[in-house]
């Protein structure tokens, strides 16, 4: 299938094995785990960071694989049941965060007609985004402005 904003063919990855149990050499607890996700929040880390920094620091020296198979929770699972749930979606936050980068770089360059292109597909995208998540994730009247963005950003 093609992707949206370009001629060429979507990209091709390897899918996760399925596995319903950690593996045999991950023998963390739960309620690390947990505690774990939580201290990485409030350090200010997005939920794919904090998966991240658990599979290559792990918990207590040992490597967590998959949060889900050890807790048996997603990390935004975890997240909302102790009250550190970021304010914006992940995907959503670095599509906006792209789009104003995008556009403080169009404002001082306005002949590049490359990026005011790119611009107008990513904040297409951010607009979509946005339909999809309002009224469940985001305010029913919420909508994006590049200034709300950016104050949303900061």
């Amino acid at each position: 299938m093609a992707r949206i904003h370009n001629s060429r063919r979507g990209r091709s990855g390897s899918d996760r094995p399925a596995a319903e149990e950690p593996p045999e050499w991950s023998d963390v607890d739960a309620e690390d785990v947990e505690q774990r996700v939580v201290e990485l929040a409030e350090q200010g880390h997005s939920p794919g960071e904090i998966g991240l920094k658990l599979r290559d620091e792990g918990v207590k020296g040992t490597p967590v694989p998959d949060v889900k198979l050890a807790t048996g929770k997603k990390v935004t699972e975890i997240l909302e049941e102790n009250d550190a749930k970021p304010d914006l979606p992940e995907d959503l936050r670095n599509l906006m965060e792209k789009a104003v980068n995008l556009r403080e770089h169009v404002q001082e360059h306005g002949q590049d007609h490359r990026n005011k292109r790119a611009l107008q597909n990513t904040e297409a995208k951010v607009r979509r985004l946005v339909d999809y998540y309002r009224g469940d994730e985001l305010d029913a009247e919420f909508t994006y402005e590049y200034e709300e963005a950016r104050e949303l950003l900061e």
